[in-house]
């Protein structure tokens, strides 16, 4: 009885913490998708704790500048050369010390170390909002996928409703005579049809949302489910290319890395300069010792104490052009860093060049599908009214239904994308996601 009821604690207790761990949101929407992957991604989490690492650095540069000091303290036995020899006995030996140093000039050294640790740390978390833009719309693209699947679901679900009832009509003509086998035939061929569009955009759903899933990196066992926004509606409203790639060449996070990283080249070249520059260290220690047999402990203590203070002037003479080469390959990193930063504004503004064209061809596209559809709807709702009372081509109601089909995938396929590529364009512009 008593195994039982700790197994039942353990359990509670299991559970309790298996459930403060998970913190997943009430409801899957889009941005609580993306909020959830900037705060649990592994990648992501991966850099942020490599800018950690750069804030411990930074720190220590930081600190470069203060004395240091450091303590000894020895103890050991004494040799006594007596009758028999060098013996060694319990008689003691102690030593006490500390000693200390300070960088009074290095050229800037310590300064322009500092500097750089500090553009590294932004760097870093420059490189954690990248890695978050990436996946913002990756998880956008996904959540998109499915609720274009789901939306055209519910039209095969109402196509194969409609089939269906074609079928039992077409059944009732069958057996009065008024159609033939093959036509009938026919229509129990496009219910099967529309069965296995059906079941396939079902299956298309299924992988869309495990997609999705393994984006966030969830559990295979956790039953994900999305929550649609209540409408989602093609604005055909553009801001202008050119107002769309200052605001990004001002505000992307890409860009701002690679403006930082020539910063940090130039200061790396003056770090590397200073190392070929004097350095002045102000040093300074305190001893003090005690041995057995030469009085009390204290009093030796006080007239062993020894603390001498001094500066320190290193000056680099000749180092096999060590120093001399790190400054040369400095300054080709700062040419490299400087055409890195040329070549990352250039894809950038040819990024969103590419996404403002592909915008404004899904709205076109999403105009013309649109209009298709609303006349293959009208065409498909006659050729229905005709197969209510029995006057019908049924070769022109496979072509009817064919249509329909086709153009009401063709209107989804082109709302949806027109949307992502509003997202898209709006996004490089510095606006959030945001299918409201």
């Amino acid at each position: 009885m008593k195994r039982k009821f700790f197994f039942l604690i353990f359990s509670f207790i299991t559970l309790g913490t298996f459930a403060q761990t998970t913190n997943y949101p009430t409801q899957w929407t889009l941005e609580n998708c993306i909020e959830y992957a900037k705060e649990n991604n592994i990648s992501i989490n991966s850099l942020k704790l490599s800018k950690n690492s750069a804030e411990q650095d930074l720190l220590q540069a930081k600190d470069a500048k203060y004395p240091n000091l450091n303590g000894t303290v020895s103890q050991g036995l004494v040799a006594l050369n007596g009758g028999n020899g060098l013996q060694l006995n319990s008689a003691q030996s102690q030593n006490i010390g500390a000693n200390s140093s300070m960088t009074l000039y290095h050229a800037g050294y310590i300064k322009n170390n500092e500097a750089s640790k500090n553009l590294l740390v932004q760097m870093a978390d420059l490189s954690v909002q990248e890695a978050q833009n990436n996946i913002t719309l990756s998880i956008t693209q996904a959540f998109l996928s499915i609720l274009m699947t789901q939306e055209n679901i519910i039209s095969l679900e109402n196509v194969l409703k409609t089939t269906q009832t074609q079928l039992k009509q077409g059944d009732q003509f069958y057996k009065a005579g008024n159609i033939s086998k093959l036509n009938f035939l026919q229509i129990q061929a496009q219910v099967a049809q529309d069965e296995y569009n059906l079941i396939s955009a079902q299956n298309t759903l299924r992988t869309n949302a495990v997609n999705l899933k393994q984006l966030l990196q969830l559990p295979s066992n956790y039953n994900f489910q999305i929550t649609p926004p209540d409408s989602i509606l093609v604005n055909d409203q553009l801001q202008s290319l050119q107002e769309v790639q200052s605001q990004a060449q001002n505000q992307r996070p890409e860009i701002k890395y690679s403006e930082l990283n020539v910063e940090n080249s130039n200061t790396a070249l003056k770090i590397a300069k200073a190392s070929i520059q004097p350095t002045l260290n102000l040093t300074g220690n305190i001893s003090t010792n005690y041995s057995y047999g030469n009085g009390s402990y204290f009093n030796q203590l006080g007239d062993n104490f020894y603390m001498p203070i001094g500066l320190s002037l290193g000056i680099p003479i000749y180092n096999n052009r060590i120093y001399k080469t790190q400054i040369e390959k400095s300054k080709i990193a700062i040419d490299q860093a400087n055409l890195d930063l040329l070549n990352t504004r250039t894809i950038l503004n040819q990024q969103v060049e590419q996404s403002y064209i592909s915008l404004q061809n899904s709205l076109s596209q999403y105009d013309s599908a649109s209009k298709q559809m609303d006349l293959n709807k009208q065409s498909y709702d006659i050729v229905n009214a005709q197969m209510k009372i029995g006057s019908i081509d049924y070769v022109q109601l496979q072509q009817q239904r064919l249509l329909y089909i086709q153009s009401v995938q063709n209107y989804l396929q082109a709302k949806y994308t027109a949307v992502l590529n509003k997202q898209i364009y709006e996004f490089y512009a510095g606006n959030p996601i945001n299918l409201k």
